[in-house]
């Protein structure tokens, strides 16, 4: 791979907005667990590997299982592992992700409904756009694991 861009060097404020983002995400309700589940997933569908590789440490670190994390790109088919509540926010991560599908259906709304209240959706949303955000620029820079962003 080619060596590009430093987004620290080359746009700053850029790089500032995101953080910022990743401040107000660290305050909201949503759990940890959830957090790193949507990081984890959403970097898996994307093949960013820089950042499969921070959050799955960052999810042990929390006390995130290997077998969840082994299981999560299967997460349908892995019964009861994931509780329901992080099932929606699976879907919820999946959906965005790959807006270009079908967007957030209102299947999946309606059910995010039953388990959050619509302040809390709006935090799984961008948690979810954040990090699609994140790997949108880690793989656009070529930035290999190691590497620092900023």
């Amino acid at each position: 791979m080619q060596k590009r861009l430093n987004i620290k060097q080359a746009a700053p404020d850029a790089l500032k907005a995101m953080i910022g983002l990743e401040s107000y995400l660290s305050k909201i309700s949503i759990s940890k667990t959830a957090k790193e589940l949507i990081k984890i997933r959403a970097s898996q569908i994307n093949g960013c590997a820089y950042c499969i590789n921070i959050h799955t440490q960052d999810a042990v670190k929390n006390g995130e299982s290997n077998q969840r994390i082994f299981l999560l790109s299967a997460w349908r088919e892995a019964g009861d592992i994931f509780t329901e509540e992080e099932k929606v926010v699976l879907a919820v991560t999946e959906e965005i992700t790959l807006i270009h599908e079908n967007g957030l259906t209102d299947e999946t709304y309606t059910k995010a409904l039953q388990y959050f209240s619509e302040s809390q959706i709006a935090d799984i949303i961008t948690a979810v756009i954040t990090i699609n955000l994140w790997n949108r620029v880690v793989l656009s820079t070529n930035l290999r694991i190691g590497e620092s962003l900023a």
